[in-house]
């Protein structure tokens, strides 16, 4: 595994950190914009839909989750083997698919918009359960045991979603779940304290 120094890795790395906290803050801001708006049964895209007025705001927090988790997917990769990092990148891609097909434009587009959104679910949720195996090979099973908490915690709110009551609700649950873990990652990251027992 590479072992690149703080300086190199550390930008890539606040990526975690940024990207949900703009994602998070694009949809807490974006909720009091909107009158009757409830973050308890409205999704977070109906804040991106087409003519929302809130869509720059939130198509921003998409764009910045991209970039930001993106960038921190390369430094994930340098410091824990196997495919999370694999997920992380894929969750930003997603996320800039959902933000490319906002809601209300068309019944082809609502579906892509969903495709992206399940995928982004996924692989989002998906992230902290792929790095908990490395992390406990690192000598953290704490640590290990946390990621594959945060991971099914954020499957059964985000599947949940689906079932209908307080939707808004489970999907902020579920997605700011995974987005902390991502922001610790990115904490331990930048301070050295990802490496391999011994």
């Amino acid at each position: 595994m590479q072992t690149n120094s703080p300086a190199t890795r550390s930008p890539l790395a606040l990526g975690g950190i940024l990207g949900p906290a703009a994602f998070i803050g694009a949809w807490a801001v974006g909720a009091t914009r909107i009158p009757g708006y409830s973050m308890v049964d409205d999704a977070i895209s109906r804040l991106g839909a087409v003519h929302a007025p809130t869509r720059l705001l939130m198509s921003a927090g998409f764009v910045s989750f991209t970039v930001g988790v993106g960038a921190f997917s390369l430094a994930l990769r340098e410091r824990i083997p196997g495919p999370a990092w694999i997920a992380a990148a894929t969750t930003a891609v997603a996320t800039l698919g959902v933000a490319a097909f906002p809601l209300d434009h068309s019944k082809t587009v609502d579906l892509a918009h969903g495709v992206w959104a399940t995928l982004g679910y996924l692989s989002l949720a998906a992230t902290p359960l792929l790095a908990s195996g490395p992390l406990r090979t690192f000598g953290l099973p704490r640590a290990a045991a946390a990621s594959r908490a945060v991971a099914a915690f954020s499957a059964v709110c985000l599947a949940a979603t689906a079932a209908g009551p307080a939707h808004g609700l489970f999907q902020r649950l579920g997605l700011t779940a995974s987005d902390a873990w991502l922001a610790v990652a990115a904490g331990a990251i930048l301070a050295g304290r990802l490496e391999p027992a011994g």
